[in-house]
């Protein structure tokens, strides 16, 4: 709207205001037209239109309107800015949901552990066991007739020097795979047992407990946690039951001390446990850097995707609470490009009834898993009557730590001597600097996750638009005047290249798919907080 305009329609604004404020008309005023004589209305006082000062006041109100005009002019700028973002926001919202659910064409099938071929491990953690597996009767597509070998840990034997890469990073000789958890003291019964270990099914599907064993009774308990949505960086739970502790391969050697008695005389285990059936990556995050050293923008990438996974976790209410890269499954796109998904529930908080603030009463709150990766406002907390642990940014914190590990750097809160830090006491001063060939705005986003205090980090959402826009918003960065009409302009245009993209190849590539993320998970606030933080970062350079 031009000035004029914005004039007009301000001086239009100021006379409603003066007549509801006054109760007289305008034109009394001299706001209107003024008479053939005095310029006032017979019978009323003279006002802005005569008198000593007419002009100062004139002038002032001139002021006024137009600074009204420009204001109304402005939130209808942010009207259609959010406008846009919303329907951009529906459109990409049903286009980035996950992958098929491998087992989606049984929907009553897989309850049973019977139903399934188990074969070698692919690892173990500190309360269960993963192993690959298949149904026999999979559809084809889905099979993989040769071996292609893995990294150490996962899936069977090792690979020779010269072929460690390629087998390790190939498709998975079974597509499913099979966690065994520990049970030794959640007592023998199915509802037991789901209610104990409820935290692992947090990322179940709506099917998953749909078999025989508790699921109807774990589905009535109040207490249960939530169940968060489907999302593309996030495991999918495809089955959960219950069954009897078999004796897999390597249990005697791996695991002998969580056996049942029936399967070895000294083991503690209980003779039932919990069985959750998942896709089957080709390895960690950990297992992938150990092998593979990305280049800069495939890292931020990386970063990008931990970023969108915990930003939907935590509009879920929900905080993982074991963020590390032993956690983070890794596969790849047809290009080679790694997708990340975050795994291993086990010590979420997803309580319906608190959401992300924890009420520290005592010590005996769990607080999460892995100590050293636990944010400072965590690991600094102490127990009291109304103390209360905000998990709102927690994950993003561990995020920014695990990116030193993304762009090729030992972990600083897992190194050794002078150069480990703790989360309880670290300063900023004293995180280690990235590596020159990482893009400064990458740079400047890990240090601003690190920030010990919480109020003062980006949220994850803000963080992850930081990098959507630093990868491909240069051209709308590059604006000296930066306004929201020529960032929905530029995001209109994002929307139709990536709806084209993703129309024009059978497989979507990584890029595509994190900028439908983006698109997907849309709002203008966040994005405009992006926005500024970079061209604050930019301009103190």
């Amino acid at each position: 709207m031009a000035v004029r305009q914005a004039l007009g329609r301000g001086l239009q604004l100021g006379r409603e205001l003066l007549l509801r404020f006054t109760g007289k008309p305008g034109r009394a005023y001299g706001l209107g037209r003024p008479g053939p004589a005095a310029g006032c209305v017979r019978g009323e006082r003279p006002g802005w239109a005569a008198g000593p000062g007419a002009e100062p006041r004139r002038v002032v109100f001139l002021a006024l309107g137009l600074g009204l005009g420009l204001i109304e002019e402005k939130q209808a700028e942010s009207r259609r800015a959010v406008s846009a973002c919303q329907e951009i926001q529906a459109i990409f919202t049903q286009k980035s949901k996950p992958g098929p659910d491998p087992l989606e064409t049984r929907r009553w099938q897989g309850f049973r552990l019977e139903e399934y071929l188990i074969g070698q491990s692919i690892g173990k953690g500190c309360s269960a066991a993963v192993y690959e597996a298949t149904m026999p009767t999979l559809p084809q597509n889905l099979e993989v007739t040769k071996s292609t070998g893995s990294l150490p840990g996962r899936g069977r034997g090792t690979s020779a020097p010269g072929e460690e890469q390629e087998q390790a990073l190939g498709a998975p000789a079974f597509p499913l795979a099979i966690k065994m958890m520990w049970n030794i003291s959640a007592g023998s019964s199915s509802e037991a047992i789901l209610n104990t270990m409820s935290q692992e099914l947090v990322p179940a599907s709506r099917v998953a407990l749909a078999g025989e064993y508790g699921a109807v009774t774990y589905r009535k308990s109040k207490r249960g946690p939530k169940q968060v949505a489907p999302h593309p960086n996030i495991i999918r739970v495809l089955r959960a039951f219950t069954s009897s502790v078999p004796l897999l391969p390597g249990a005697l050697v791996d695991y002998p001390d969580v056996l049942p008695p029936r399967l070895h005389p000294e083991g503690l285990g209980h003779g039932r446990t919990l069985f959750l059936v998942m896709k089957n990556y080709p390895c960690t995050l950990r297992q992938y850097l150990r092998v593979n050293t990305p280049s800069p923008r495939l890292a931020t990438m990386m970063l990008l995707q931990l970023l969108e996974g915990v930003d939907h976790l935590v509009q879920q209410g929900i905080a993982h609470r074991d963020l590390k890269s032993d956690n983070i499954l890794v596969e790849l796109d047809p290009d080679g490009c790694p997708w990340l998904v975050i795994a291993d529930f086990g010590c979420c908080l997803a309580d319906e009834s608190i959401g992300l603030q924890l009420p520290f009463s005592s010590w005996y709150v769990d607080r999460g898993g892995n100590g050293c990766l636990m944010a400072p406002e965590v690991s600094t907390a102490r127990p009291g009557p109304r103390a209360v642990i905000d998990y709102s940014k927690a994950d993003a914190w561990a995020v920014g730590a695990i990116a030193y590990e993304i762009f090729g750097l030992v972990n600083p809160f897992y190194s050794q001597g002078k150069a480990h830090l703790e989360s309880r006491s670290y300063q900023e001063a004293q995180l280690p600097a990235l590596p020159e060939s990482v893009p400064p705005d990458v740079r400047q986003l890990v240090k601003a996750l690190l920030q010990r205090e919480a109020s003062k980090r980006p949220s994850a959402r803000v963080a992850a638009n930081v990098l959507h826009l630093s990868l491909w918003g240069e051209q709308i960065l590059a604006l000296k005047n930066l306004k929201l009409d020529k960032m929905v302009g530029w995001l209109l245009q994002q929307s139709a290249a990536t709806l084209l993209a993703n129309r024009l190849t059978e497989k979507c590539c990584v890029e595509t798919k994190m900028k439908m993320l983006f698109l997907a998970n849309l709002e203008c606030e966040t994005l405009c907080q992006a926005a500024l933080l970079l061209c604050s970062w930019r301009a103190a350079l």
